[in-house]
């Protein structure tokens, strides 16, 4: 091979070689720009996403919407908010104060005990009570179950005080009552199940509705305030004449008690 062929062929083997690095130098810096593109794409994906959640973090609730929607006060209960709920005969001259939260386990147990004895006592005009529904619950045990609960037997009280106090009792009753912790009670669903073991709301359009769309959820949330500024600390809390009354565990230690609360 000559001399001559012996340069030309390095020369071009050199150029060849150039050519690759500088193709391999294209591809790479190709590569990294990639890279960085989406680098920077995911950059501003993850911030888009905190953002929107910061966002809606700070979107107020449900409940903190319905404390600045219109009232609406069920029927049959009486005061400028709709918060005095006093069920029973005119002409009973006592009255039973009752304060409750729907998701208190010792209020379930009170009703299950007592409760049916209640309803007889009113029915017979013994006496009247005075309802105060609570929701401290949902703040202790984290939840909506006691304010959605209650503004259900807003919708209730709104059917007939008669229903009210039927569905108030199945609330608290053995088979549908949820542990404190469960927060069954803020699910619609669950209300309504519970509401198709009273005859009178079970199938009542009216009252589904009145349930689904929250209407008495600003009349929920007034009434726990009224619970507020009651003075009461706990739940199941019974007065008569001002003066408490110990809760009883028992259908005939409930009517010795009411008896001898009457009598002062």
């Amino acid at each position: 091979m000559s001399s001559r062929n012996s340069q030309a062929n390095k020369a071009a083997a050199r150029e060849r070689l150039r050519a690759e690095r500088a193709a391999q130098a294209k591809k790479d810096k190709a590569r990294r720009q990639v890279i960085v593109a989406g680098a920077v794409v995911a950059t501003l994906a993850l911030a888009g996403a905190v953002g929107y959640g910061i966002m809606q973090a700070n979107q107020p609730g449900h409940w903190d919407k319905a404390a600045k929607a219109e009232l609406v006060k069920p029927k049959n209960t009486e005061g400028e908010d709709g918060t005095t709920v006093v069920i029973g005969k005119a002409e009973a001259k006592k009255t039973l104060e009752l304060y409750e939260d729907s998701r208190c386990p010792a209020c379930a147990q009170f009703e299950q005990a007592a409760g049916e004895q209640v309803k007889k006592d009113v029915d017979a005009g013994k006496y009247k009570i005075q309802y105060f529904g609570a929701t401290f619950i949902d703040n202790m045990a984290k939840g909506e179950g006691s304010k959605n609960a209650l503004s259900a037997l807003g919708a209730a009280l709104n059917v007939s005080p008669e229903a009210f106090l039927e569905f108030k009792n199945a609330l608290y009753s053995k088979d549908l009552h949820p542990e404190e912790t469960v927060d069954s009670f803020a699910k619609d669903d669950y209300l309504l199940k519970v509401a198709d073991t009273v005859p009178a709301l079970k199938g009542n359009a009216e009252f589904k509705k009145a349930v689904e769309d929250g209407t008495f959820d600003r009349w929920a949330l007034e009434m726990s305030k009224a619970f507020d500024n009651s003075g009461v600390k706990g739940t199941p809390t019974l007065k008569m004449d001002g003066k408490k009354i110990d809760t009883p565990q028992t259908a005939e230690a409930f009517t010795a008690a009411i008896d001898k609360a009457l009598q002062g």
